[in-house]
């Protein structure tokens, strides 16, 4: 009897080490999506700076918040995480975005379209391409890297605020044109 208990005490203490293991992996596609969630905020506190919108204290309260996203972020990127850490990752960066958005006058807002919605939207067609079939394997792993390497740009260029000159504003937009012209090409 005796026995038969630790036995079945151990093979559940195996079983929960092992699904433990099992659920911690490399999550791409949610590393992904919080760089464009952080792309989308920090462009946004930029704008907010830039017509007014936000004093620079809120602004500075903002940025302070994304670092520690940022942190957090740097810290699980490419290495074996569990769902749940992502998860907190994703719920604090939309939690972010929301004071921001609220924080924001909408009036005030600029209204050429933004790259970082446009990195989103062509990081969509990506994988609606590989999904389909459309985009063969040689050039989705092309289109993945030059969407990344904008992405990092860009996201160098908005770090800590501080809002894209009009010139590096339009290289990254003549980029992400390139890319999507390039793309469409496959649709």
């Amino acid at each position: 009897m005796r026995k038969s208990i630790v036995l079945t005490v151990s093979m559940l203490l195996g079983l929960a080490l092992f699904s433990a293991c099992a659920s911690l992996r490399t999550w791409p596609d949610y590393e992904r999506s919080a760089e464009n969630k952080m792309v989308v905020i920090q462009e946004n506190i930029g704008d907010g700076l830039k017509t007014g919108a936000f004093t620079p204290d809120a602004a500075q309260r903002f940025l302070t918040t994304l670092k520690g996203i940022s942190t957090d972020y740097a810290q699980r990127k490419g290495k074996k995480v569990s769902q749940r850490d992502w998860d907190t990752i994703h719920t604090r960066l939309d939690v972010l975005e929301k004071d921001t958005d609220r924080a924001s006058d909408r009036a005030a807002r600029i209204a050429e379209p933004k790259n970082g919605n446009r990195i989103i939207e062509t990081q969509r067609n990506i994988d609606d391409g590989i999904i389909s079939g459309r985009v063969p394997l040689s050039k989705e792993k092309e289109f993945q890297s030059r969407l990344d390497s904008i992405r990092k740009e860009y996201l160098q260029m908005t770090a800590g605020g501080r809002a894209p000159t009009y010139q590096e504003r339009t290289a990254v937009s003549l980029k992400l044109d390139s890319l999507t012209s390039d793309i469409s090409s496959f649709h």
